[in-house]
């Protein structure tokens, strides 16, 4: 029912601000644990919005929302009481509209909602009546993130503080999830290519990422930093030719860099306005890159951005003043952005529309199917083949606050 929350149709400034989720009863104290808008994540058809609203409680809401629903009293609305704190939402199945659909699983499953609880559990509910339909253990600490594989099937990848990834198989009701061990630190994040051949995984006190094979179920590679980070999330780009990372040091503040997941070549750096005092204390808490367009937003304390990778230039610089914002999600059409944040509340955002460059969807039908070697085999001049393997963007930029932006 609407009462436990409170929805708000933006008509006001801020201009790109669309509207505004509530819960009903807000923290005590700013800080107090529980409440805190740990994921936030839209359907594969753009249909539904799953918000973990704190305290054990997700909201499953139908998209877009009015301020008629809030005023009808949300007749879609569903709510799922996890009884555990939730880190992690994935709705399932996720099916790119990039693989060949002879690859493509070929029942029509009905849409899942997954969430990664606090006590190692992973709860499944259907979307469409709110029900529970069943419950897999196996974790012994808290599942931090989930993720669907794109290619329309019912596997699962979760990553938990116990040190591990698992593959779970839901279309096959029993089956043991096969298990990914290797790192001695908390798995925090964890992305799946486009083709669904490979998962990228980061951990909180570990200088490198870790790079899985989703075929093999084997460590493929790491891609390391010189000095020492703390990793915060990871995700690969709509052709999975880019894998962008962000991380943060106390010295340094935060980094966003971007990678090639096929050679382990460095790409390109993005980094905190160096004008700021206090950088150190601003945390990259989360990071996506847009199914639309080469768009990769990015959330720290300060505030949401939004990088044109193409045009190297910001095209959203908002939500300012919510200190503690953790996470963000595109919607899978473009055009809407949403934030958490650890007082419980959820905004959407207006993300500019931008058509994309006839090359850089040429670019992007290529590197789906096609490796940066196989790119690099070919006889093209030297100008195409670095556009095709990303190497023309800039090697190293900083991203002024809007105080320091001259």
């Amino acid at each position: 029912m609407c009462s436990m929350l409170e929805v708000q149709i933006a008509s006001m400034k801020p201009h790109d601000l669309i509207a505004e989720l509530k819960p009903a009863h807000h923290p005590r104290l700013y800080g107090t644990a529980g409440c805190e808008t740990w994921s936030v994540r839209f359907s594969p058809d753009g249909s539904y919005f799953a918000w973990s609203m704190g305290y054990g409680i997700v909201k499953l809401l139908s998209w877009p929302l009015t301020s008629k629903d809030a005023e009808a009293g949300c007749s879609e609305e569903k709510t799922l009481n996890c009884r555990q704190m939730v880190w992690a939402l994935a709705f399932g199945p996720c099916q790119s509209i990039r693989v060949d659909v002879l690859h493509q699983n070929g029942h029509d499953h009905e849409l899942l909602l997954a969430t990664g609880l606090n006590n190692g559990a992973i709860q499944v509910w259907v979307v469409s009546t709110g029900n529970l339909r069943f419950t897999l253990t196996g974790h012994e600490a808290p599942v931090r993130d989930l993720v669907f594989t794109p290619n329309g099937s019912l596997t699962l990848v979760s990553a938990s503080r116990d040190k591990t990834l698992r593959i779970w198989d839901l279309a096959k009701k029993g089956t043991s999830p096969h298990v990914l061990r290797g790192p001695n630190y908390w798995v925090f994040r964890c992305s799946i290519s486009p083709d669904s051949s490979v998962i990228a995984s980061v951990c909180n006190l570990d200088s490198k990422v870790y790079l899985w094979s989703l075929r093999s179920y084997t460590f493929m590679r790491h891609l390391t930093y010189d000095h020492e980070r703390t990793m915060a999330s990871c995700d690969f780009s709509q052709d999975g030719a880019l894998l962008a990372v962000a991380s943060y040091h106390s010295s340094t503040g935060w980094w966003l860099d971007l990678w090639d997941p096929y050679t382990a070549a460095h790409l390109t750096r993005v980094e905190d306005c160096e004008v700021c005092a206090y950088r150190s204390d601003n945390l990259l808490t989360s990071l996506s890159f847009s199914p639309v367009g080469l768009l990769l937003a990015f959330k720290d304390y300060r505030a949401l951005q939004i990088w044109d990778v193409e045009r190297d230039k910001l095209v959203a610089d908002t939500d300012h003043g919510r200190t503690g914002g953790v996470c963000c999600a595109f919607h899978p059409h473009g055009g809407v952005i949403a934030t958490g944040c650890r007082d419980g509340q959820v905004k959407f955002w207006r993300v500019p529309r931008l058509v994309p460059s006839l090359r850089h969807l040429c670019r992007v039908a290529l590197r789906f199917s096609v490796s940066t070697y196989q790119v690099e085999a070919l006889p093209l001049p030297k100008k195409i083949l670095e556009y095709l393997t990303y190497r023309d963007v800039p090697k190293q930029k900083i991203i002024y606050c809007k105080e320091h932006c001259s």
